[in-house]
């Protein structure tokens, strides 16, 4: 059973590495312009590869849905997260006095 346990971990170890050198090598851990540009890239490709495949198995194209259009653009994402989080640290110093000051009320009530 050991062996087994162990044959599985070398399994997943070895599916999680491949996982990882892919994303790497199409650059999906770059810049976000890397990123927009394997995403263009994937865009090209699925379209060709989902006909390929339902040709060798022998489907229809005809009866598969058509293949979704994607309007995403990893870089403007970026941006926003970072502007977010940029401006939820340039408040937090506000709201964090804000939030002493009812603390110190809601004491204060409760001694009362």
């Amino acid at each position: 059973v050991a062996a087994f346990d162990s044959f599985r971990f070398v399994i997943k170890g070895g599916l999680a590495g491949a996982a990882v050198y892919v994303v790497y090598d199409q650059g999906l851990l770059g810049s976000g312009t890397q990123g927009a540009e394997a995403l263009k890239k994937a865009q090209a490709a699925l379209p060709p590869a989902i006909q390929e495949w339902t040709r060798y198995i022998g489907w229809e194209v005809s009866t598969l849905p058509p293949t979704p259009k994607f309007d995403f653009s990893p870089s403007d994402s970026w941006n926003k997260g970072v502007q977010t989080v940029m401006s939820a640290l340039s408040v937090a110093p506000t709201r964090a006095c804000e939030y002493t000051v009812e603390g110190w009320k809601f004491v204060k009530d409760l001694v009362k």
